[in-house]
């Protein structure tokens, strides 16, 4: 299948590039990139040796137009104006937020702007999910804490009060994205730790209670903290919620096993073992582990993902190989790095 990027310059694009490259079904035709159109991929993405002398297209929309299958992978709010040029037949996986909410309000609030409307959300381990994403051609790729804070939530939706949700998480320099901002400088952020949107205004706040609402059939309340880490790429998201209803943690354990049954991407660790960032770079896989804090009579869950991966490329990549009818992990079976 002939394939088109749009937004190829940034650290997603350059993921999405790279997944590409092995993918045995998707064939790039068209890299298009804004500011950085005519320049060589490898100056901004030197890892990928393989485009050799390749360079980025301007955002031609007639050659975009050539294409079977489109990832956008632009800042939010861009996405609406292209997808209006493009071909109503084609298939689109947004990795933008144009599309992700269902309430134009808490667009409004959070992003602001005209809403653009809404796509079928694709994050296909949740329940439902998957069915929907196969039968659409128009996808939007959720954002990267939304994946890592919804997946590790939803088994424990049925015996959590689902109002009284609390994360904090930390994410990677690659979540800001590649303009230069003075606050992602290594002299700035090496040694240090810090949180950022802080106070209920992170925008994927409304993302996670409205995809966890939809299972819950119930009102959803997050109260989210994002935290900036040293380091380049992923997630670790801390997740707890007060217990609605008595459970073991035996029991407790088994609602995750059930829910990830099948489930080849998640997994739930073993008792006593953590999970780590190191061990999710480059892949699409998500580690989960769950406890039952008694003292406060509360769940308590962690989750690692990698927010270029899982929480962004190669989840877009899941979401197109499903919408294609191909298998799901088509080009998505490499494991984390590790160190």
């Amino acid at each position: 299948m002939k394939i088109g990027l749009l937004g190829a310059s940034g650290y997603t694009g350059g993921e999405l590039l790279r997944l590409l490259e092995s993918h045995p079904d998707f064939e790039p035709h068209f890299i298009g990139a804004f500011t950085h159109a005519g320049e060589k991929i490898i100056n901004l993405h030197p890892q990928l040796v393989g485009y050799g002398d390749q360079l980025f297209d301007s955002m031609n929309i007639s050659k975009a137009n050539e294409c079977e299958l489109l990832f956008l992978a632009m800042p939010h709010g861009e996405s609406a104006a292209i997808v209006s040029q493009i071909s109503g037949e084609k298939k689109i996986v947004d990795l933008g937020a144009d599309f992700r909410l269902e309430e134009s309000d808490s667009w409004k609030k959070y992003y602001g702007g005209e809403h653009a409307g809404t796509w079928v959300y694709g994050m296909p381990e949740l329940p439902g999910s998957r069915q929907k994403i196969a039968a659409s051609s128009k996808v939007a790729n959720p954002g990267c804490y939304a994946t890592a804070i919804a997946l590790g939530t939803f088994p424990a939706l049925s015996v959590i009060d689902a109002s009284d949700i609390v994360v904090v998480a930390a994410s990677g320099t690659t979540g800001a994205g590649r303009s230069p901002k003075v606050t992602l400088l290594g002299s700035e952020v090496m040694n240090s730790l810090t949180s950022y949107k802080f106070g209920g205004v992170h925008q994927h706040t409304p993302e996670i209670e409205e995809s966890l609402a939809r299972i819950a059939d119930t009102k959803v309340g997050i109260s989210f903290t994002p935290i900036l880490a040293p380091m380049p790429r992923g997630i670790l998201a801390t997740i707890t919620a007060r217990l609605a209803k008595d459970i073991s943690s035996s029991s407790l354990r088994d609602l995750y096993r059930n829910a990830f049954k099948g489930e080849e991407f998640l997994s739930l660790l073993p008792e006593g073992m953590m999970p780590r960032t190191a061990s999710v770079v480059g892949s699409n896989y998500v580690h989960v582990q769950v406890a039952l804090d008694e003292h406060s009579n509360r769940v308590v869950i962690s989750v690692a993902i990698d927010n270029l991966g899982k929480g962004a490329a190669s989840q877009a990549i899941q979401n197109a190989n499903i919408m294609c009818g191909l298998k799901q992990d088509l080009g998505l079976k490499t494991y984390g790095v590790g160190v």
